[in-house]
């Protein structure tokens, strides 16, 4: 498991009227190898409303149909929950990636 991974979810919230939602891995490396339980996720939608904490995924990225990565809804999911891969961002939409969260968390670039 490593950040810009894709995962198929199931059932994560009561709320959540999806059986499955695909999230993406985007907690830093060292706490992934970690003993600690859980890894933080940002999930995928199939909306894009081209704010700049999201990032717009398609087809092309290994996924059915056009999305976006949500980074102002990050969730922390246990690791055994996250079995079901499905694909690895490049590494465009990795830098990307690193962006919007950088803007949704207010961080310095």
């Amino acid at each position: 498991m490593k950040r810009g991974d894709l995962y198929r979810v199931y059932k994560t919230s009561k709320h959540d009227p999806k059986k499955y939602r695909v999230f993406v891995v985007v907690s830093r490396q060292i706490l992934i190898d970690s003993k600690f339980s859980t890894v933080i996720c940002a999930p995928i939608y199939s909306s894009f409303d081209g704010l700049s904490t999201q990032v717009p995924l398609g087809v092309e990225d290994g996924l059915k149909h056009s999305c976006s990565i949500h980074c102002d809804e990050l969730i922390s999911i246990p690791k055994r929950s996250l079995t079901n891969y499905i694909t690895t961002l490049s590494y465009e939409k990795n830098i990307a990636l690193k962006r919007a969260l950088s803007v949704a968390l207010e961080l310095d670039a």
